[in-house]
């Protein structure tokens, strides 16, 4: 069997980092918060840019520990059933806890490296932060002087278009699709549950609420991730002997 996982905000939230859209989510308690992740704003507003910068020197993912989750999906990967694991996520507590870099798909990149949207000087994320300890409070690139933001991509940005080949690739050629903690609402991450049936995959939906995509799903789960996850994992591994 071949296990192709997404993964989104709810698998990373019994590791203190919160979700988007649930009902502690970030945007759920202040809506104009999206404002910091749409690419026209944060171009044209220094003063969401200084909000920016202040976001990601005090995010939860600097403190951050994987959880029972982002465990099971190691030991899918150690029993050679992971095709791939496409996450949303840009916590990289996928890695930390012992995935391989290689089968890890970041759709959306990641929160520990800084790019200049001028140059593309791309520099870790803490020797810019340690600019904005130091009074700077929006830090231009040191090359050229351009805006610098995380290396992520913010709504109105495409996505790469070498990892979403990767990634499309993953969900045709697998016999399962795994959606674990994403509200399945931004696409196109959302429709990779859609290229995965249509090349005839089995789609399992591991989610607290309700997704665009539950008609879909051969199984939904709405268990908390942390018991539910390894469960499942352990009945592929089991299953796969």
């Amino acid at each position: 069997m071949s296990v192709t996982v997404l993964t989104g905000a709810g698998i990373s939230t019994d590791s203190g980092i919160p979700d988007f859209r649930g009902p502690q989510g970030v945007w759920t308690k202040d809506p104009a918060a999206q404002e910091l992740y749409t690419i026209d704003t944060y171009m044209a507003d220094a003063g969401v840019r200084r909000r920016s910068w202040i976001g990601r020197r005090d995010h939860a993912a600097w403190a951050a520990q994987p959880n029972a989750g982002h465990d099971a999906l190691v030991e899918l990967e150690r029993a050679g059933l992971l095709r791939a694991l496409v996450t949303q996520n840009i916590d990289e507590l996928h890695q930390r806890a012992g995935s391989s870099p290689d089968k890890v798909i970041e759709l959306h990149g990641t929160l520990f490296h800084v790019v200049c949207m001028s140059c593309g000087l791309r520099t870790p994320m803490r020797e810019v932060l340690d600019r904005v300890a130091a009074g700077e409070d929006d830090p231009p690139c040191p090359d050229c002087g351009g805006i610098q933001k995380a290396d992520t991509i913010s709504f109105g940005q495409s996505l790469r278009p070498l990892v979403l080949h990767a990634a499309l690739q993953a969900a045709r050629s697998c016999d399962l699709f795994l959606a674990v903690g994403t509200s399945l609402t931004v696409q196109p991450a959302a429709g990779l549950c859609g290229e995965a049936v249509d090349a005839g995959a089995r789609l399992i939906i591991m989610n607290a609420q309700p997704t665009p995509y539950d008609d879909y799903a051969g199984e939904v789960v709405r268990e908390p991730i942390g018991q539910a996850l390894p469960a499942l994992v352990k009945e592929l591994i089991d299953a796969a002997r």
